[in-house]
């Protein structure tokens, strides 16, 4: 398993120095002796013309139909979850599924309700209706156990998924995990701030990675958020966790990550820090360091199972 994921990864180009530390919870071992290994060939080019994956939409009688691209094919399958008003369509989620096609596993990646090609109304938006679609996912449309990968906010819902569905979520993969973090950022502003925010009914935060600069966040929003905060206490989830965050996340700092390490109780966690990535993590040896790593927890599901 691990070797044909090796050959698959080399697609992205050849192997450079990675410059990332890792810290690790427990007694794994699995990614580092992944990384020490070389490929046996030369990097290849995946395919261009593999199986097409076609829109599809999860219909939800009471709640908006949610956009949805799906691979059929092997246990685990994989689920990727973006990050606050990102689509299906951005660079980890269209990689994730190359490596999927060329390792014949299923995945999953979509929109959130109000977002890309799904239904609904973002104004309406919460983080609590983002966790339904993510389990709605899961329940109606994911097959046997599930590897889920989050980005930024992605990674917070990861853990809800965690939490609600431990019989069929196996394994976590956050990327610049950002628990609770809209709501800490809140938190962290100057009081004269949060009143004029409260007044105003919504919150300008500051965004280099959103056209306007800013995001236009509903004061509302953050309020309901609070209600889904995890760090305050311990997290219930079991399963293998890797962390990926870049030590330049001017975003969410990396120190989130370690912060959810301490309170998840599972003992199989890592960490590892790349040390000049920045929040979106999306430069090629990211990308070859995120298919890397689910590489290893396939190979680990796996071999427990059998």
């Amino acid at each position: 398993m691990a070797g044909a994921g090796m050959a698959a990864v080399a697609a992205w180009g050849p192997c450079r120095s990675w410059g990332w530390a890792a810290v690790s919870s427990g007694s794994h071992h699995g990614l580092s002796a992944l990384l020490a290994r070389t490929p046996q060939r030369a990097p290849r080019c995946l395919p261009a013309c593999r199986q097409k994956t076609s829109l599809s939409f999860l219909n939800r009688p009471d709640l908006p139909n949610l956009a949805y691209k799906r691979l059929k094919g092997k246990s685990p399958g994989i689920i990727f979850i973006p990050g606050y008003l990102s689509n299906m369509n951005g660079t980890k989620a269209l990689a994730i599924e190359e490596f999927c096609k060329s390792l014949g596993h299923a995945y999953i990646r979509f929109d959130y309700s109000g977002v890309g090609s799904s239904d609904g109304n973002l104004q309406e938006s919460t983080v609590g209706k983002w966790r339904k679609d993510v389990l709605s996912i899961i329940d109606d449309l994911a097959i046997g156990p599930q590897i889920l990968v989050g980005a930024s906010l992605g990674g917070w819902l990861m853990l809800h998924a965690a939490i609600a569905r431990p019989e069929k979520v196996m394994a976590l993969i956050g990327v610049a995990t950002a628990v609770d973090g809209l709501v800490t950022q809140f938190n962290q502003l100057p009081v004269e701030l949060k009143k004029e925010v409260e007044m105003k009914g919504v919150w300008a935060m500051p965004s280099k990675y959103h056209e306007e600069g800013k995001y236009h966040i509903p004061y509302s929003f953050i309020k309901e958020a609070e209600h889904h905060c995890l760090l305050h206490s311990p997290i219930p989830v079991n399963c293998p966790i890797r962390l990926l965050h870049g030590m330049k996340d001017d975003v969410v700092p990396w120190h989130t990550s370690m912060q959810v390490a301490d309170r998840v109780l599972s003992k199989d966690v890592d960490i590892i820090l790349r040390k000049h990535s920045d929040h979106r993590m999306k430069e090629k040896a990211d990308i070859q360091l995120l298919v890397y790593t689910i590489d290893d927890l396939i190979d680990k599901l796996s071999t427990i199972v059998n």
